[in-house]
């Protein structure tokens, strides 16, 4: 394909929780999509490659494909659905509205990718220290103001895990009595119950 759609995108590891959706490294998707690549900039089942500037689609079999799209939405991730819960990082993708491309329709909507590494580490799963959502099973520590921080159960996190989140609940009633803190997780299941690690 000749001219192409471009992106720009913000990689987004919200460890808080509550996920506020603040923070993040700016990053800049390429102006050029080779050949052979979905309609959809970086749809489902797409793959990106991965650097601290910039983000570009590419081949999944290619040798600089670093992560999949496991879900796709437009507008914000603040006001849309949720990332499964093992996205290692979100993609926050900027609106475009280029002069020319290939499929006619002249703009990369404004939208998120729920993205997960074709390799380990995966920050996403339970107890991994990060991904965009907490989930039970992860690790928190505390921040001041009552808030926490997610990170790696293992301790090889920036910080020392302090409290482990063991299960979800839909009010802090249904928290068993060991509990030591509570940590808002969201979805149907929104209390987290958590114990010192």
């Amino acid at each position: 394909m000749g001219a192409a759609l471009a992106g720009v995108v913000l990689l987004a590891g919200c460890r808080d929780a509550p996920p506020d959706g603040a923070g993040g490294t700016a990053a800049v998707a390429s102006p050029v999509r080779p050949s052979g690549y979905g309609a959809v900039f970086l749809d489902v089942g797409e793959c990106s490659s991965f650097g601290r500037t910039s983000f570009t689609e590419v081949s999944c079999a290619g040798e600089r494909a670093a992560a999949r799209v496991t879900a796709r939405h437009d507008g914000t991730a603040r006001d849309g659905p949720p990332c499964p819960p093992a996205t290692d990082f979100v993609l926050h993708i900027s609106e475009q509205r280029p002069a020319a491309d290939e499929d006619g329709d002249g703009m990369v909507p404004q939208g998120y990718a729920c993205m997960r590494n074709l390799q380990p580490p995966h920050p996403g799963d339970p107890g991994g220290g990060g991904g965009p959502r907490t989930v039970v099973g992860d690790c928190v520590y505390a921040l001041d103001g009552g808030r926490v921080r997610e990170t790696a159960c293992d301790g090889s996190g920036p910080e020392e895990p302090e409290f482990k989140v063991t299960k979800a609940v839909d009010a802090r009633t249904g928290c068993p009595a060991s509990t030591a803190l509570y940590v808002r997780l969201g979805g149907a299941a929104p209390v987290g119950c958590a114990v010192p690690v």
